[in-house]
């Protein structure tokens, strides 16, 4: 039976294939972004769409309002950690404190099932197991995982209280972009690994900075766990269903970690193009590794990812930048 959700940033990067997949199976899908940082081309037709932020409560409320609602996901967030670091108190005010005003609205207004699209940055750098898994220490390292944590209280606080069921869904690192070709990766600027090794090999961009080659991992750079946007769809889709038996915090990654060096090394393969690249200093922050462990999510609602080589995850990426080399704007 078909069921209506509201979906937040959902003309964003992740939030996008969200959409894309409740609309495929017949949801009926109201999308809520401001499109700073989201593209209206992204939105497939039949979606109903309302153009707003999260600041604006009159607008908040008014969408709320015109219930009922199945679930509400939760994407519209400013979600780039140096630019954090900068930006401290817009990013409180933007994530945290408009995301905490979402979780009250969804409660005043009945809401049952709430998803928030959390991130690996709430443990920060030592967080004790590896791969990380849910228990390990909450010590976020930048404004940004404090707005993600600032927001999983609020739904921790929502059931307590209210009994709104929620999902703190912790990505590492999203990557790739929708197989079918309809949808990607456009951001401005683009801060992402794998979209700006593809634009260095393909000659849209400067040539790819590699900050640190010293640290302890085999070939001396950074070793991240990517996993495929669609993968990220199909997780979410599974965990709303899974709120009926209670609230769940979860970690959406692949479980394979890649250096930064594997990762040129696989847009060489795939796209037949010599990345031109540099070593740089370290950047402050910087873990040497962030892998994941996802087997609470697998165990409880069964998703596996299905994109998870890295080829498989840079084959999207590069054949939608190759067919988009605008972006959206194509």
């Amino acid at each position: 039976m078909p069921q209506r959700f509201l979906v937040t940033g959902g003309a964003g990067y992740v939030g996008s294939h969200i959409v894309d997949l409740l609309a495929a199976r017949g949801d009926d899908v109201t999308v809520l972004d401001n499109l700073i940082l989201g593209h209206r081309a992204s939105i497939p037709e039949g979606v109903a769409f309302v153009q707003a932020d999260l600041g604006d409560a009159d607008a908040v409320n008014g969408v709320l309002s015109d219930g009922p609602w199945d679930g509400v996901l939760h994407f519209a967030a400013l979600s780039q950690v140096g630019e954090s670091m900068r930006e401290p108190f817009r990013y409180l005010r933007e994530n945290a404190v408009n995301g905490i005003r979402l979780v009250e609205a969804c409660v005043a207004h009945g809401i049952r099932r709430f998803v928030l699209s959390s991130t690996a940055a709430v443990y920060g750098s030592a967080a004790g197991s590896d791969p990380i898994t849910e228990d390990a220490a909450i010590n976020p390292e930048s404004p940004y995982g404090t707005s993600k944590r600032m927001i999983e209280q609020a739904l921790y606080w929502a059931d307590r209280t209210a009994g709104m069921r929620s999902a703190c869904l912790r990505y590492f690192n999203a990557a790739g972009c929708d197989p079918n070709g309809r949808l990607g990766e456009d951001h401005d600027p683009e801060t992402h690994l794998i979209p700006r090794t593809i634009d260095a090999a393909l000659g849209r961009g400067d040539p790819l900075k590699v900050f640190g080659r010293d640290y302890p991992t085999p070939d001396g750079t950074c070793i991240r766990d990517y996993v495929h946007a669609t993968d990220l769809a199909d997780a979410h889709l599974r965990v709303m269903d899974r709120l009926d038996q209670g609230s769940v915090i979860y970690n959406l990654g692949n479980g394979n970690g890649h250096s930064v060096l594997e990762v040129i090394e696989a847009v060489q393969r795939v796209s037949g193009k010599k990345v031109p690249f540099s070593f740089a200093d370290r950047r402050a922050g910087d873990p040497a590794v962030l892998v994941a462990s996802s087997a609470r999510v697998m165990r409880e609602t069964g998703w596996a990812p299905r994109y998870a080589a890295l080829d498989e995850i840079v084959r999207t990426a590069v054949l939608w930048r190759i067919a988009h080399p605008k972006g959206y704007d194509d």
